[in-house]
């Protein structure tokens, strides 16, 4: 038999030949938070997606307010995120076009098993950052802008308190995704508001567990809109819509469904009439 030898400018074209095959692979940037990342959704959404049209998809996983700024300068074809009045706002100003809703969870307080602030088992989340302040327990806050520290930042101003004027000994703002904010709280044996999702999927619990569940204010609506090719030409439109199609159709909604840690669904389909 003939024993091939390939010379170094061969093996150069070769590999020349496969970059420019993979370079031409179709793919979409989508903005999204670090709740559909660090709860592994679109780990198991994507390859799904991909599988069925062809399109990759490359994430930037922030929190959702970065994730729409980054939509503002064109820098994503998809927005996915968590803040329904922000991504209203960000449709009506002209950045984003055919927003639909995806998918609920809910957020969660979570707290240290000792319950220092005493609000274990309880429904009222407003009533429980009352007690977490009055007793000066440990705090941990994103601080990212994220859609969870929005929600955060709206039940404090429910309760009345500025937790950054009042909470100089106990608030502790970490300026950073969910994960490393559940790991600073287990560090600390400190309450802090999370988003489900995560939270199953999270393995550093230590002493931490859901004190607080159940609160309708807690509800949680994930939604999903294509940034405005009329404001950013090079939005590959055509391939941003097809993500959003898939997540909004039987295939998505079903796979959205069919995700689960240990059993537990993380996050609920909604999207069937949901257009605005």
């Amino acid at each position: 038999m003939t024993e091939w030898v390939w010379s170094p400018a061969a093996r150069f074209l070769l590999l020349l030949a496969a970059s420019a095959a993979a370079a031409q692979e179709p793919f979409i940037a989508v903005a999204s938070t670090t709740s559909t990342e660090e709860s592994g959704l679109f780990g198991y959404l994507l390859p799904a997606f991909t599988k069925e049209t062809g399109i990759q998809v490359r994430v930037v996983a922030v929190g959702t307010g970065q994730a729409l700024k980054i939509g503002e300068r064109g820098d994503c074809d998809v927005v996915f995120v968590h803040d329904r009045a922000a991504e209203l706002a960000f449709v009506e100003h002209g950045f984003g076009i055919d927003r639909r809703e995806v998918m609920y969870n809910d957020f969660i307080l979570v707290g240290p098993k000792s319950d220092p602030a005493h609000v274990d088992g309880g429904k009222d989340i407003v009533g429980a950052f009352h007690e977490i302040a009055a007793s000066n327990a440990p705090f941990v806050a994103r601080g990212d802008d994220s859609g969870t520290s929005k929600a955060e930042q709206r039940f404090w101003r429910e309760a009345g308190i500025d937790p950054k004027t009042a909470g100089a000994s106990w608030y502790r703002d970490t300026g950073s995704g969910m994960g490393p904010t559940l790991n600073t709280a287990a560090a600390l044996d400190g309450y802090t508001l999370s988003d489900r999702g995560t939270w199953l999927s999270f393995k550093n619990k230590q002493h931490l567990k859901i004190v607080v569940e159940g609160d309708r204010r807690l509800f949680n609506q994930y939604g999903v809109m294509l940034v405005n090719p009329a404001k950013h030409p090079h939005v590959k439109q055509d391939l941003g819509r097809k993500f959003i199609d898939w997540l909004t159709s039987a295939s998505g909604q079903k796979a959205i469904a069919d995700y689960r840690i240990n059993g537990a669904q993380l996050f609920f389909p909604d999207a069937e009439g949901s257009r605005s």
